[in-house]
C-alpha cells in the first residue's frame, strides 16, 4: 500500500475548489482538458451523473500556465500545493460541502455558457456561492462557439484574443458585456479578469474553451491569485483526527457500499473508527480501505487504477470502504474517533451538526424534502429567500408522515399544505394517500424549477381565492353611453356603452355624476352574446332596469358610475387594495365623493 506524506512535511492543504453551473455548460469537459482525462465522454449523454473529486498538483498548473505565471510575476511565489477540484451534476456538491460555521469549499468556479449567458442553474449556483460567502471566478466557457473564432490550442485567452479578427473580438466583448450586465442587475460588479482592479469587490470573468483549452491557463492563474490572498492559517492542516464531509454514497463492485468523502482537515487511517450520520441515527464503522485516484485523475472514473492508502492527509478526495455505509446521508459530516472513550462525544458532535439543518416547527409552512443534508439546507435557504415558510425539512424519500404534516397545515392554510420534493422519490402508496388528503406534491431535480413551479401554482391559487372573495363585493366601474347606440329608451333601456374605467357586471346599480340612481344593469351583451362582465376598454350593449328613460334621466354621451356601497368601498380599499389598479382606487375615491356630495 502507498503511504501519504507525513503531517510534518505538509504544512498547508490545497484549496478546495467547487465547479458549479447550469447543466451542459462544460464543467467536466473543462476539468478533463486540464487533467488530460476523458471522464465527460464516458458519462451518459456527456451529462455528469455523479460527483467527481480530483487533485491537480501545482507542478501540473505550472506546466500549463508558465507563460502567464511569468507575465503576472507569480512564478516561484505561489505557496499552495495545487487544487482539490470538486465537480458536480448541478449544485449538489457545493451544497454538500458544508460544515458548522461555514463551507468546506474555499473557492468556486461558476461556469457560464458565453453564448447563452445566465441560465436557470446559474442563478441557483450563484445564490449558494453568495450564501456561503465564497470567493469565485466565472469561466465564460464555449469560447470556440463564438462565430468566426479561430482556435489556438491551449493558448492563454489574451494571446488568442489578440489574434482574432476585429469583428470576432467585438462579438466576444458583447457576450462578456451581457454577463456583466446580469451581474450588475444582481447588485454585483464584474469584468473581464485582466480589467479587474479590485478582486475583493469585482467578479473576474475568464473566457475559456473546454474543447480547445484556450483560457484554462488564465483560469488556473486567477484561482492561484485568489488563493494567495488567503491567510495561510485558513489552509493550515491540523495534526488531529480527520474531519470530512460525505459527498456521495454508492455501491462499487467488490467493495459494497462506499462513501466518497472530502477530507478537509486532519488525517484518516485504515482501521480508524469513524462516525457519520444515517437516515435515522449516527453510523459508527471501521475503515477497511482508503482508496484515492492518482493526481490528475478522477474519483468517479479513473483512467488509471486507484491508489490504496494506509493514511490520507487533508485536503483530499478519498473513497472509504467500510460496513454500514448504506444508510449514510450525503452531506453528512464524517469524524475520525481518536479513542474509544471519546466515541459518545463524537456521536453528539455529529448529531449537533446535523440538527442545524433538520428543521421542524409548529408554524404554517411547506414540507421540504431533499436527497442530501447539503441540498436540504440549500433548499430551505432558497425557499425562505423567496418568502416561503418551511414547517418541516428532512432528508429522504417522501413518507406518509410528511403527508400527514402537510394535511395538518392544509386545514389552516391550503396554499402551504404541500410537499416540495427535491430529487427524491415518492412511493406509490404515499402518492395515493396524498391524493386522498388533497395534498399536492411538487417534484423536480432542479431547485430553481421546483420553487418556480410551486410559486406559480401558489400565485394562481391565491389569485383564484382572492377572485372568489372579491365576488362578494361590488367593484368600481365607469361607463359612457355611446351616441347613436340607443336600442330601446325604456322598460328596460338598452344602450351601447364603452367601459371607461374598472368593470361592470349584471346586478350592478348605476348612478349619475350627481349621485342620482338611474337603475340596475340586467344583462351585458358582446357581439350579441351574453357575457358575465365587461372591463375597461370594451364596448358592449347593456340593458338597464328601473325608472330610467334615455333622453330624460340619462342622455347619449352621459357618463355613469357603478353605485358601490360605502362598506364595499372601504373593504376593497383596506383588504384588497393590492389587487386593485391605481385607476380603480382613484375611481373608488371619486364614487365615494359623488355619493357623499349627493347626501349633503
Amino acid at each position: 500500500m502507498s503511504k501519504a506524506p507525513q503531517e510534518s512535511s505538509v504544512d498547508y492543504r490545497p484549496p478546495i475548489v467547487v465547479v458549479v453551473g447550469h447543466v451542459d455548460v462544460g464543467k467536466t469537459l473543462m476539468l478533463d482538458k486540464i487533467r488530460g482525462t476523458f471522464v465527460a465522454y464516458r458519462e451518459p449523454g456527456m451529462i455528469t451523473q455523479h460527483i467527481g473529486l480530483s487533485f491537480i498538483p501545482w507542478n501540473a498548473v505550472e506546466r500549463l500556465a508558465e507563460p502567464l505565471l511569468e507575465r503576472f510575476r507569480l512564478k516561484g511565489r505561489v505557496w499552495i500545493k495545487g487544487f482539490l477540484m470538486v465537480d458536480t451534476p448541478g449544485h449538489a456538491a457545493f451544497s454538500n460541502l458544508r460544515r458548522r460555521g461555514g463551507s468546506v469549499a474555499d473557492l468556486a468556479i461558476l461556469v457560464i455558457d458565453i453564448t447563452k449567458g445566465f441560465e436557470e442553474q446559474t442563478y441557483e449556483s450563484l445564490t449558494l456561492i453568495r450564501s456561503r460567502n465564497i470567493p469565485f471566478v466565472v469561466a465564460a466557457n464555449k469560447l470556440d462557439r463564438i462565430y468566426g473564432w479561430e482556435p489556438h490550442e491551449n493558448s492563454p485567452f489574451l494571446e488568442s484574443f489578440e489574434k482574432q479578427r476585429e469583428d470576432v473580438q467585438g462579438r466576444v466583448e458583447e457576450a462578456i458585456a451581457r454577463i456583466i450586465e446580469e451581474f450588475n442587475k444582481l447588485g454585483m460588479e464584474a469584468d473581464r479578469y485582466d480589467r479587474v482592479t479590485n478582486f475583493n469587490t469585482q467578479v473576474p470573468i475568464v473566457p475559456t474553451s473546454a474543447v480547445t483549452g484556450e483560457g484554462l491557463s488564465d483560469l488556473l492563474v486567477i484561482l492561484a491569485g485568489l488563493s494567495q490572498r488567503f491567510s495561510k492559517e485558513k489552509l493550515r492542516i491540523s495534526k488531529g483526527p480527520g474531519k470530512g464531509v460525505v459527498m456521495e454514497v454508492r455501491e462499487e463492485r467488490g467493495w459494497g457500499v462506499t462513501a466518497d468523502v472530502v477530507l478537509y482537515d486532519g488525517v484518516i487511517r485504515r482501521g480508524d473508527t469513524v462516525v457519520t450520520m444515517g437516515m435515522e441515527s449516527p453510523v459508527i464503522s471501521k475503515v477497511k480501505l482508503l482508496v484515492m485516484p492518482k493526481p490528475l485523475d478522477e474519483m468517479r472514473d479513473p483512467e488509471d487504477r486507484y491508489m490504496f492508502m494506509d493514511e490520507v492527509t487533508a485536503a483530499a478526495g478519498v473513497k472509504i470502504v467500510a460496513d454500514g455505509l448504506d444508510q449514510v446521508v450525503p452531506g453528512a459530516p464524517v469524524f475520525v474517533v481518536p479513542q474509544e472513550s471519546q466515541l459518545n462525544d463524537y456521536i453528539k458532535l455529529v448529531k449537533e451538526e446535523v440538527s442545524e439543518i433538520r428543521i421542524e416547527t409548529d408554524r404554517e409552512g411547506v414540507v421540504a424534502k431533499a436527497d442530501t443534508l447539503g441540498t436540504l439546507e440549500a433548499m430551505v435557504t432558497y425557499l425562505r429567500n423567496q418568502g416561503i415558510p418551511v414547517r418541516k425539512a428532512d432528508v429522504g424519500n417522501v413518507s406518509r408522515r410528511d403527508v400527514v404534516e402537510a394535511s395538518i397545515v392544509r386545514k389552516k392554510n391550503p396554499l402551504y399544505g404541500v410537499i416540495l420534493a427535491f430529487n427524491v422519490k415518492v412511493p406509490h402508496d404515499v402518492e395515493v394517500e396524498a391524493m386522498q388528503y388533497g395534498v399536492r406534491i411538487f417534484r423536480n431535480e432542479i431547485l430553481y424549477r421546483l420553487v418556480e413551479d410551486f410559486t406559480q401554482w401558489y400565485r394562481e391559487q391565491r389569485s383564484k381565492a382572492v377572485e372568489a372573495e372579491l365576488e362578494k363585493y361590488i367593484r368600481p366601474g365607469k361607463i359612457k353611453i355611446l351616441p347613436g347606440y340607443v336600442f330601446r329608451r325604456s322598460n328596460p333601456a338598452i344602450v351601447g356603452i364603452s367601459v371607461l374605467e374598472g368593470l361592470i357586471k349584471p346586478g350592478y346599480p348605476l348612478i349619475r355624476g350627481d349621485g342620482r340612481r338611474v337603475g340596475v344593469i340586467m344583462q351585458i351583451q358582446d357581439k350579441g352574446k351574453p357575457v358575465p362582465m365587461a372591463r375597461k376598454g370594451m364596448e358592449v350593449a347593456i340593458s338597464i332596469e328601473g325608472n330610467v328613460m334615455v333622453g330624460r334621466q340619462v342622455k347619449e354621451g352621459d357618463e355613469l358610475y357603478v353605485d358601490v356601497p360605502e362598506e364595499h368601498a372601504l373593504a376593497l380599499m383596506s383588504q384588497f387594495r393590492e389587487y386593485l389598479t391605481e385607476d380603480e382606487i382613484n375611481l373608488l375615491k371619486d364614487i365615494i365623493k359623488i355619493k357623499r356630495r349627493s347626501r349633503s
